[in-house]
């Protein structure tokens, strides 16, 4: 991350949920987020027509993360391509060059990194069929682009997307403390609370079978760690292989236990204190 740099955010609409420009002090680059049903109103930024790398961001049925990440050498015109295209999405983050700097060389080599970084960061589902092809570009051209990518990383970001981020740089909001279930069915397992949700430690164990009342969306859920290899059957037990955070502690616990549960009664210090009573300070 650049330190020093002070971004600027412009509500193209007037609404925070609307389109978004953002920019970075010193820099040539320029980003827009673009809600998809706002693409067809977008003709009135006409620096959408340069050339520029863009990602399209969506959820599965089991709110699994999704990008398809692109380059094109007119970005509006893709985008609206994109919607009649492919489905899945709901908003992009495009970025160009507000000089005009970027040429087909350096946006299929951007393409390129970019996507090697997202699966890197294995954080969301990577809809891109092929791997796209990375150019060949001079050694200055080369140092010009990953500095480019630096900034992009960073102002995706802060528009609120986590892709390229590393899973193991995942820090605590709170003190540290560890928090623990134990329960029925073999679940034994350890997380915490942080900045982007709750996270279950890699090594902690779920109960391998369900209850019949447990919720679809859950169970589907569950379903699908299974299949990605993050939950593995061990012995009479499903293992976390790595860390993995969850939107609430209520999920990750659903998760361990197999059940229907309320995360910040279940998760509990050593001492027995809640999560709950832990957030609120109680005693």
């Amino acid at each position: 991350m650049k330190f020093g740099k002070t971004i600027k955010l412009f509500l193209l609409d007037g609404d925070p949920n609307g389109r978004i420009s953002c920019e970075l002090s010193n820099w040539t680059g320029k980003a827009y987020k673009i809600p998809r049903i706002k693409v067809k109103d977008s003709g009135d930024r006409e620096e959408l027509n340069s050339t520029g790398v863009y990602l399209l961001f969506g959820k599965l049925e089991d709110q699994t993360d999704q990008v398809y990440i692109g380059e094109a050498e007119s970005i509006l015109r893709r985008l609206t391509q994109q919607v009649t295209q492919k489905e899945f999405w709901n908003e992009a983050i495009v970025f160009i060059s507000k000089d005009e700097n970027l040429n087909k060389a350096h946006i299929k080599y951007l393409e390129n990194r970019l996507h090697e970084l997202a699966k890197q960061a294995n954080r969301y589902k990577i809809e891109n069929a092929i791997i796209p092809t990375q150019s060949s570009i001079s050694e200055s051209d080369r140092a010009e682009m990953e500095e480019f990518i630096e900034n992009i990383k960073l102002l995706v970001n802060t528009l609120g997307h986590k892709v390229f981020d590393d899973k193991r740089e995942i820090k605590s909001i709170q003190k540290h403390e560890t928090f623990f279930i134990k329960a029925t069915r073999g679940a034994d397992a350890m997380g915490e609370p942080t900045s982007e949700g709750f996270v279950v430690f890699k090594g902690s164990k779920a109960s391998a079978t369900t209850v019949n009342s447990i919720s679809i969306p859950f169970l589907n859920l569950r379903q699908s760690l299974i299949d990605k290899g993050i939950l593995q059957l061990s012995e009479d037990v499903l293992v976390f292989t790595e860390d993995y955070v969850f939107s609430s502690p209520s999920t990750g616990a659903v998760m361990v236990m197999g059940r229907n549960a309320n995360g910040p009664l279940e998760w509990k210090l050593s001492n027995g204190k809640t999560l709950r009573e832990f957030e609120t300070n109680e005693k």
